[in-house]
């Protein structure tokens, strides 16, 4: 696997907890597993509200009304003159 160098500022605390508990050739491993899982759980919680969201009845309405307003607009915004 092809990696990226990256430079990231810390707080001083979280940087020597860091150095203090990682050792220094497993740290960029570390590091990259910690984000990994952040990433994914990130993701799961965004699925989870997109799943909420869809199921929604008011949601679903909304949507509908929305669905509406299309057919009504009676002109084009390329119509409409320059100012």
């Amino acid at each position: 696997m092809v990696a990226t160098k990256m430079t990231f500022s810390l707080p001083e605390p979280l940087a020597a907890e860091l150095l203090k508990t990682v050792p220094s050739r497993n740290r960029s491993k570390y590091v990259a597993a910690a984000l990994a899982d952040r990433l994914k759980a990130d993701q799961a919680a965004l699925a989870r509200a997109c799943d909420i969201a869809n199921s929604s009845e008011d949601a679903h309405a909304i949507e509908q009304e929305f669905d509406g307003i299309s057919a009504d607009i009676a002109e084009s915004w390329t119509d409409a003159s320059a100012r």
